[in-house]
């Protein structure tokens, strides 16, 4: 996956990875703007395995493989039924056990996936989770690491990608005898809410969030992650806009679509079933990796056997220079 995110993200930038600690147990807080994209870069771009928590509706299907490979555990929310909610007592013990046995853990504090750039209020859950995992492992280290995913484009592959890791908050620091639970966690959270707005370009949704948000594009995310936040939030009208998609690029874009028309077409299909929009990236993400190299090796076989591996070998140098040629026409 880490090598894959060099092909499907133009370029990577990735901020702080010095600061995820090396001496405890850390829960990673990253905001929540691509489904279940998210977790699987924030997987493949940190130094150990992680376990992830996640919904428990997308649990038990023809996918339950995938979740456990991927080291998921369900959570339990009011609207699975309240009667699902005990469950979750042993989910947390064993991201109790995992935590203070010095392991990674993903939890994301929004509660919510969404696709603006903004951070939303969070909800307490990463804060009571860590804050538990200290009360029952009070000898050993625990964090919270803030962790801030910058898409350059929310939809579109090959947009750039700024990962920063921010300043991780060691629970211990925030026990106060004279804080009730209560008080304690909602210190936590506040806390991490603040350092992890640190690490979006656009942290709040103001007055000039749409305008901010149209000088985010293929242009000005090159620049570094700094200097974009703050051009954003003092000058952000010096900023090129995003770039329409003119007649012409449109038609050039079509016709660098014919080598990988059918894998295209299955793919626009497949995003069409996901009513919720945030699931689009995600589900190109999936079939750039999957779906995309299953085709290409398939017909590539078939054409070898019919004429070749000089015409097989210009097959497959075709079909992968048009789709970065079309995705790069495309890319606003």
């Amino acid at each position: 996956m880490r090598f894959y995110n060099r092909f499907y993200f133009r370029t990577v930038k990735v901020y702080g990875y010095e600061n995820i600690p090396k001496d405890g147990g850390v829960l990673f807080s990253p905001n929540h703007q691509g489904a279940f994209l998210d977790p699987l870069l924030i997987g493949s771009m940190t130094p150990r395995k992680m376990t992830s928590l996640t919904r428990s509706d997308v649990f038990g299907g023809p996918l339950q493989w995938f979740l456990d490979a991927f080291q998921m555990l369900p959570i339990y929310r009011m609207r699975n039924g309240y009667s699902n909610l005990k469950k979750n007592d042993a989910i947390f013990e064993k991201c109790f056990d995992l935590l203070g046995s010095g392991n990674f853990l993903l939890m994301f504090s929004e509660g919510g996936h969404h696709d603006e750039y903004y951070l939303k209020n969070l909800s307490k859950g990463s804060s009571r989770l860590a804050f538990q995992a200290q009360q029952k492992n009070p000898s050993k280290k625990i964090y919270i690491q803030p962790v801030g995913i910058n898409y350059g484009h929310h939809r579109q592959p090959r947009c750039t990608l700024h990962l920063v890791f921010g300043s991780p908050l060691l629970i211990s620091d925030y026990l106060d005898k004279k804080l009730t639970d209560v008080e304690t966690i909602n210190a936590i959270r506040e806390a991490l809410q603040e350092r992890m707005k640190v690490c979006l370009w656009l942290p709040d949704n103001t007055s000039s969030y749409s305008i901010q948000k149209e000088r985010i594009n293929r242009l000005s995310t090159q620049m570094e992650f700094e200097a974009l936040k703050t051009t954003l939030a003092t000058s952000p009208e010096t900023l090129p806009k995003r770039r329409s998609l003119n007649k012409w690029r449109r038609f050039f874009a079509f016709v660098l679509s014919i080598p990988n028309f059918i894998p295209l077409w299955i793919t626009k299909k497949v995003t069409r079933l996901f009513k919720d929009v945030v699931f689009i990236s995600s589900m190109k993400y999936a079939m750039g990796v999957f779906f995309f190299p299953i085709w290409w090796l398939t017909t590539a076989v078939l054409i070898a056997s019919l004429f070749g591996n000089s015409i097989m070998t210009a097959y497959l140098l075709l079909c992968v220079s048009t789709l970065f040629l079309r995705q790069s026409l495309k890319l606003s």
